[in-house]
């Protein structure tokens, strides 16, 4: 390919610059600027980084079917091009293909890394700075035979673990997977392995995880035809109803949970409930403007006890843009939103409705609320980028008082200078409270209000009182006994509808007034228990959420925690 470095970054520049235009000639001009930089050769690794960023939001907002050709031939050749190969080094951790990848990844995410790329993956020895952790645990790695070379020969961490994996075998692999087959339960042997906070470097190949790569082809692209942006209007648009939810076979929900841990692995983050997602509760959900949301439930064993988790990877034209991750119990929803950097400017809070709109068909939800973190609590990212007036400028708004007089002041300075910006230090003390955004009447049983962790500390003062450190006899004693009085049978349910009954059943013997019950409320609940364990998670939350006496004595039981 014949390259120029003469007119790339004003090209570059140009391009940027028409990020959000459509229509009177961009779609031409851009066209033009593509292939003016498909045979540049730009001279530092920021602007070969800026390249590869526009390319992909070109090809997620694409202006025309032949922007997104030239979009997508330029992204599917991008690791070849001269200049990337030239900032190799420079372009680690971008996700750009042909770069390598560094992060301390999670249990889950690094034996599906070990298992897809084990020639690919690593330890970043520059980077192990508590190797004592793993080092003290190298006999569990071994076996007995081999304990007399262990215990007197000095390899060091390193040495021992290369020569513990052999020749074929990378020294990150080997460890991986040895943790897998560790004869523990899988919550253990996860956090056993978490403990040793172990640095991975995925080196690139021909499918690694890259952003790069991410794009795939939609079935009808969507060409806007205006300027991004805009303001929507929350309590009429949380109220359309999508195109269509599809649920997916297991293989098809697979494969999207592989797209989303790619997401987060080529952004050097992992989330838990991608990287515990469910085949069998996988969702898709359609919306006009090239738009889907790919929800998906975790499995049984990571499910919490109460709030319904899901989390959905952001699609727009076939390209991830961002995740989100909803919490659903008591028709009400907290709510955390992210859009990936690259795809910030624009179009984020019109994403937002549909995500409202989306939580609202799944879940039946009437009240959402943004917790502390995401306004910027403890958050330095969610400060820097103004989460707080984003959702405030939506209609959400703080239920806390001083939160409430302190945005009262900050509003009637806006109103004497539109030119006024909240200080960083406002920012924190605003974000120490959630806000929140109501489509009916203001409710006090929603999440955010009810102090649900407190249910868990009623839940232990009961099994510490009765049954001290016999914790194993506790759970064997309390299933049996919420069976006799739920009139259930817990041995012949499915596995994960039997694994929900054993977890609820301590909370369940604690509910106030439960033994007063009708026969029919406590069917009900047997069947909530269950639903815990069952396909999908949301048919717990629709289950629990229709189950008005539970509603209330959950409520109580939260309150009497926080009091106590």
């Amino acid at each position: 390919m014949r390259t120029d470095t003469r007119g790339g970054p004003e090209a570059l520049r140009e391009l940027e610059g028409l990020r959000n235009s459509f229509g009177s000639g961009a779609p031409a001009r851009k066209a033009a600027l593509l292939d003016a930089l498909a045979r540049a050769r730009l001279t530092t690794a920021a602007e070969v980084l800026r390249l590869h960023e526009a390319l992909c939001v070109v090809r997620a907002y694409p202006d025309d079917a032949a922007v997104l050709r030239r979009a997508a031939r330029m992204l599917a050749a991008f690791e070849h091009r001269p200049d990337l190969r030239d900032h190799r080094d420079a372009l680690a951790d971008s996700g750009i293909a042909g770069t390598a990848i560094h992060y301390r990844f999670y249990a889950p995410t690094a034996r599906w890394l070990a298992t897809r790329w084990p020639a690919q993956l690593t330890v970043d020895w520059e980077e192990v700075d508590r190797g004592d952790r793993l080092e003290v645990l190298l006999p569990l790695l071994a076996l007995p035979a081999e304990t007399p070379g262990l215990d007197e020969v000095d390899l060091g961490l390193r040495g021992w673990i290369r020569r513990l994996a052999g020749p074929r075998t990378t020294d990150a692999a080997f460890v991986v997977r040895r943790f897998a087959e560790l004869p523990l339960d899988d919550q253990a042997r996860d956090l056993l392995y978490d403990q040793i906070d172990l640095p991975l470097r995925l080196a690139p190949g021909a499918d690694t995880p890259a952003r790069t790569r991410e794009p795939l082809p939609a079935r009808s692209p969507w060409f806007p035809r205006r300027t991004l942006g805009g303001r929507p209007d929350l309590a009429r648009e949380a109220r359309r109803r999508p195109r269509a939810v599809r649920a997916l076979t297991p293989r098809e929900g697979a494969r999207w949970i592989d797209r989303a841990r790619a997401a987060m692995v080529t952004r050097s983050r992992d989330l838990d409930v991608f990287a515990y997602g469910g085949p069998d509760d996988v969702r898709v959900v359609e919306w006009d403007e090239g738009l889907q949301f790919v929800v998906i439930g975790a499995i049984p064993e990571r499910r919490l006890l109460l709030e319904g988790v899901y989390a959905w990877l952001t699609v727009r034209n076939g390209v991830p843009i961002g995740y989100v991750l909803v919490s659903a119990l008591y028709r009400s929803s907290e709510i955390a939103y992210n859009v990936f950097e690259t795809y910030r400017q624009g179009d984020a809070a019109r994403v937002y409705a549909r995500v409202l709109a989306t939580t609202r068909t799944l879940f039946g939800t009437d009240t959402f609320t943004i917790f502390p973190y995401q306004l910027g609590d403890d958050n330095d990212e969610a400060l820097d980028s103004g989460a707080w007036w984003f959702y405030a400028k939506l209609a959400f708004a703080p239920r806390d008082s001083a939160a409430r007089r302190l945005a009262a002041v900050e509003r009637r300075r806006v109103a004497r200078d539109p030119k006024h910006r909240s200080s960083r230090a406002t920012l924190k003390r605003l974000a120490r409270a959630n806000l929140f955004f109501d489509l009916g009447p203001r409710r006090r049983d929603v999440m955010g209000e009810i102090p649900l962790p407190s249910v868990g500390l009623v839940v232990t003062d009961h099994l510490a009182l009765r049954f001290g450190a016999a914790r194993a006899e506790a759970a064997r004693v309390c299933s049996a006994e919420a069976a006799e009085l739920l009139g259930a049978s817990p041995a012949e349910f499915p596995p994960g509808e039997r694994m929900a009954w054993e977890r609820w059943a301590p909370l369940a013997l604690v509910l106030p007034g439960l033994a007063r019950w009708t026969p029919a409320e406590k069917r009900a609940l047997a069947e909530v228990m269950r639903a815990k364990g069952g396909r999908r998670e949301s048919d717990f939350v629709a289950r629990f959420d229709a189950h008005a006496k539970l509603r209330r004595a959950i409520r109580a039981l939260a309150e009497r925690g926080e009091a106590g």
